[in-house]
């Protein structure tokens, strides 16, 4: 029921954007202008701020920083090989996977910091920050390769275009030169990133076609069981194998179970492939969330 209670703000905003979107003035034309918003200013500005915030201490956490990479690099293999699974690969259009593989792996942050606080209070903050921090990078490039590839567009190229990644890469940068947003400037920076929160659900719920789903049913339990029962299953071997202390192993157990990016629908939609499909994933996955969270922090642990 707590876990419930956690995501239930993030489900009524999707549910809250689709029937605005489908029974009010407000349609389709007026949330893209919002999807524009959202991935070129509010969520790069909500990045930056989350890894500069506390400083990253990396050798006091080399231990969650090798199992966090580790378990993200172990779930974008598990998302790409999906279209080579025997009899599996042969239902599941390389298109739509290219669009929904990040959904296995990225995660929601906001969750996870809300999550980790009430796990390890302020030291849990601080673990999840770091796993955001090193391993954002990597889920960016291992979202954007796939559709990059796909689209025969530079991946670099598209790389160097993603607001998400630079504004990451940055923020990385300035955490480790030990540079941080001016006092201040933070009240405004604050509000402007809390806002992508809201902004990026409701547009998730404005896009979503739950048909979408229904078509691409072999993808959407491959990438849903990946994202919320093998990952948390991978999460619990690293912690055995690499001795993590009690907080360390629940943060890490916690990171592996949350839903999906909200930003995964904006993403996709930005790179020009079928937000409505990637939206009803995450949807999917936020209600799924309760049963990982349980599953990882109630069992495993």
């Amino acid at each position: 029921m707590e876990f419930a209670r956690l995501l239930f703000p993030d489900f009524s905003l999707i549910a809250t954007g689709y029937l605005i979107c489908r029974y009010t003035a407000l349609d389709r034309p007026v949330w893209e202008q919002v999807e524009s918003l959202v991935y070129y200013v509010l969520f790069p500005v909500l990045l930056f701020q989350s890894i500069v915030r506390a400083p990253l201490d990396l050798d006091a956490a080399s231990g969650l920083i090798a199992a966090g990479l580790l378990l993200g690099l172990s779930g974008i293999a598990m998302a790409y090989a999906v279209p080579h699974v025997p009899l599996l690969g042969s239902q599941i259009d390389r298109r739509e996977h290219a669009a929904a593989a990040q959904v296995a792996f990225r995660f929601n942050s906001f969750i996870g910091l809300a999550l980790a606080e009430r796990l390890a209070g302020p030291q849990g903050l601080q673990l999840i920050a770091v796993l955001i921090g090193v391993c954002v990078p990597l889920f960016n490039v291992g979202a954007v390769w796939p559709m990059a590839r796909h689209a025969q567009t530079g991946f670099i190229a598209a790389l160097v275009r993603n607001p998400l990644i630079v504004a990451t890469a940055a923020a990385l940068s300035a955490n480790l030169l030990g540079l941080s947003v001016p006092a201040w400037l933070e009240p405004t920076v604050n509000r402007i990133g809390g806002s992508s929160l809201p902004l990026g659900l409701m547009a998730a719920g404005a896009g979503m076609q739950f048909g979408t789903l229904m078509q691409s049913r072999a993808l959407t339990v491959s990438v849903l069981t990946i994202r919320h029962a093998l990952l948390p299953l991978v999460a619990a071997t690293l912690v055995m194998l690499l001795r993590l202390d009690a907080s360390q192993a629940a943060v890490l157990l916690a990171f592996s179970a949350l839903p999906t990016a909200s930003s995964c629908y904006v993403l996709a939609s930005r790179m020009g492939y079928n937000g409505s499909y990637v939206a009803g994933l995450v949807t999917l996955s936020t209600l799924l969330g309760v049963a990982s969270l349980t599953f990882a922090l109630g069992v495993l642990r």
